[in-house]
């Protein structure tokens, strides 16, 4: 249970308020860097209040082909915020892959921050990965 302005939220309240929050939100965009490193193109971009349970990382074959990231919201208050710019999680962002990577994709998520990994060589087909 949580303390919200004096009184307690339940777990079913937190629930259905995550619940409403995702159903009515838009997806935040998530900011990147990239950089090449030996054999694989490296994406890092910020995932603050989730765990790698909550996080996909799909790469699509295709023309381009493309890498897609996201995370659901994991939890929605019932709090009374005074400022309000984020929400925990309900993140997406896809980018086109560079010729030459995506033979396959590595994910890890540590400290807030998602790492991936395409390695060097052409996309053949789909791959879902969970960062380890």
């Amino acid at each position: 249970m949580t303390s919200v302005g004096g009184m307690i939220a339940s777990n079913e309240d937190v629930t259905q308020a995550t619940v409403e929050t995702e159903a009515v939100m838009a997806p935040q965009s998530v900011p990147v860097n990239i950089y090449e490193a030996s054999g694989a193109l490296v994406i890092v971009a910020p995932m603050a209040a989730v765990t790698s349970e909550d996080v996909r990382v799909e790469l699509h074959p295709g023309s381009p082909p493309c890498v897609r990231f996201w995370a659901h919201v994991r939890s929605s208050g019932t709090r009374q915020y005074l400022v309000r710019e984020w929400e925990y999680g309900g993140y997406e962002r896809q980018l086109d892959v560079p010729v030459g990577y995506g033979a396959g994709v590595e994910a890890v998520l540590k400290n807030g921050q998602l790492v991936i990994r395409l390695l060097r060589g052409e996309v053949a087909e789909r791959v879902d990965v969970t960062p380890s």
